[in-house]
């Protein structure tokens, strides 16, 4: 695809025959209409005539991989997934996947249910966001056996890395090469197509030049000159990577994360975020998933505004399951800083999803920074602006993103989640902030996500960014296994009065079914100073008070002490 050359005037949908019903007993039924309808009908809005062979392979190949199904529904209270590293702890003489298995199951089992592995692939930079190959485990990482091992004792997530892919890696020395179909398998630019709406998550060039035979070629390259994008206008390209989302759910994955989904689709003259070819991608997956492994789930990873990002639910059955809730950390954070908690009163109030199988991945940390587009249009931009100077007050540091009009604005805060509630108190009233923020986050209908530097009690790594000039790894530093857990075990520690409160908020949470994410919810107004939350109904209520303003505080009788948190 050489993206001057096109003349878009809309997209041929064919009809293509609808395939025939199996029959099987443990096929799910998404309002009557078969997996495989829902994947010929979007493949063939992508692909036109092209589509109908696709379909048939990719139905062909799920239906081999066909394994037997899991509860769909959201009824656990105890479903919470740990993200981390596959080397976040190591230990001489054992790969690190093995390390991290042993470290989580004397120390996570009975805390979550699951475990997102991030990208555990051979990369190239971004801490393995830029994949060499998307069907192989890093070997310093460990083999898929560790991956299954660890899929054994904990529900998996994996990465689906599908907006692109490394420039170091073999599908792009055979498009340099330009050997057989992979010729074509990147987005290419030619002349001069107007890119002028076009999105940038970061302040770097849009498109990288790259010698080839027949001349320079200019690559689309929307998160670093080390990432290529892929070009789904390729339908061999969405076989190629949907044969490795099928290999994910073949070695245990419960859970596929798209990551930076809204960018996949690339059309001149749009912003190329969003797009409603994005979306048929996405519903194209999920009917796939649907097929191959009943029950598993599709979680959308999109770090824009809050409509925006809620809007990969689809109507409910026929696109995400579960979409990461990017407007919770800032908001969070801007709650207890300022002792106010309107703004999240007032936008929590309108959570509601589309239907009882799709529900919010509530976090608060994760190995990127603090997102402050999902923000925007709740808070103000002077709210905002005070977010950007408190991370800088905590040591931390501010990632921009170009605008279309050649101007950048902050887009990330990169800084560790502590240190942020740390600025400007002393190191106990933080722990109690911390821990407040957390139950927030564990008290919302949803599945809690915890980094495991925040399970763990992690301060930033300054340092590390600052050796790295990657601001990110503010966020990333990893451990001796040896180090980490004497550390842990050391009475009054921070790492351990951390992990010990927000241990104790996470068994508390799986012990009551009102905290099952498809528990009713209700929002009160306590005041300024308090967030408050029902969950569940009759019996099984649950009023959840949580204390942000730093000062004793009164709720229908109930008193609570600065930073409480009174579940009951």
């Amino acid at each position: 695809m050489r993206l001057g050359m096109w003349l878009v005037s809309g997209k041929v949908v064919l009809t293509v025959p609808i395939a025939a019903l199996h029959g099987r007993p443990w096929q799910l039924n998404v309002d009557a209409v078969d997996w495989e309808e829902r994947l010929h009908r979007e493949l063939a809005f992508l692909y036109g005539a092209d589509a109908p062979p696709l379909a048939r392979e990719l139905c062909a190949r799920a239906r081999a991989d066909a394994r037997l199904p899991r509860s769909p529904g959201f009824d656990d209270p105890g479903e919470a997934i740990l993200i981390t590293y596959g080397d976040q702890v190591s230990a001489p003489g054992q790969c690190p996947l093995a390390t991290l298995r042993e470290f989580l199951g004397r120390h996570a089992t009975g805390l979550v249910s699951g475990v997102h592995v991030l990208p555990f692939f051979p990369w190239s930079s971004d801490d393995g966001f830029s994949v060499k190959d998307f069907h192989a485990v890093d070997p310093v990482l460990g083999t898929w056996d560790d991956i299954r091992a660890l899929g054994a004792d904990f529900d998996l997530m994996a990465d689906a890395v599908f907006n692109h892919a490394s420039v170091q890696g073999d599908w792009f020395a055979k498009f340099l090469r330009g050997t057989g179909d992979f010729g074509d398998f990147f987005v290419t630019v030619t002349g001069n197509p107007d890119l002028s709406r076009v999105i940038r998550p970061r302040a770097l060039p849009l498109l990288t030049g790259f010698p080839t035979p027949e001349g320079t070629r200019k690559v689309w390259t929307t998160f670093s000159a080390d990432q290529a994008d892929l070009n789904f206008h390729n339908p061999r390209v969405m076989l190629a990577v949907s044969e490795a989302l099928l290999l994910y759910l073949r070695q245990g994955a419960r859970y596929i994360r798209l990551d930076a989904v809204g960018f996949i689709w690339k059309e001149p003259g749009t912003t190329c975020l969003h797009l409603p070819q994005a979306h048929a991608l996405v519903r194209a997956w999920r009917a796939l998933t649907d097929g191959a492994a009943p029950g598993a789930r599709i979680v959308t990873e999109t770090n824009v505004p809050h409509a925006d990002n809620i809007s990969y639910f689809g109507n409910g059955r026929d696109e995400a399951q579960m979409v990461y809730n990017f407007a919770l950390p800032p908001l969070v954070l801007h709650t207890i800083c300022t002792g106010d908690a309107t703004a999240l009163t007032r936008w929590a109030a309108g959570l509601q999803t589309p239907s009882d199988g799709t529900t919010f991945f509530n976090f608060l940390a994760s190995h990127d920074g603090i997102g402050l587009n999902p923000a925007r249009g709740i808070l103000s931009d002077a709210q905002i602006g005070n977010l950007v100077d408190l991370a800088r007050t905590a040591g931390g540091f501010v990632g921009m993103k170009s605008l279309p009009d050649g101007t950048v604005a902050p887009y990330e805060l990169n800084v560790s989640y502590f240190d942020a509630l740390a600025a400007g108190v002393d190191e106990e009233t933080a722990v109690r902030r911390f821990t407040a923020a957390h139950a927030i986050a564990f008290a919302l209908a949803g599945v809690p996500g915890i980094y495991f530097h925040s399970l763990f009690g992690s301060r930033g790594d300054a340092d590390g960014a600052r050796s790295s000039g990657i601001p990110r790894r503010i966020n990333r530093e990893k451990f001796r296994r040896d180090t980490l857990e004497s550390e842990l075990e050391r009475p009054g520690s921070l790492r351990r009065r951390i992990f010990e409160n927000i241990a104790g908020l996470l068994r508390q949470r799986r012990g009551h079914r009102a905290f099952a994410p498809s528990s009713p919810q209700r929002i009160l107004d306590a005041g300024a100073g308090i967030f408050a939350v029902e969950r569940g109904e009759g019996a099984d209520r649950v009023l959840c008070l949580h204390e942000i303003a730093g000062r004793s505080q009164e709720h229908e009788g109930i008193r609570l002490a600065p930073y409480e948190v009174r579940w009951s």
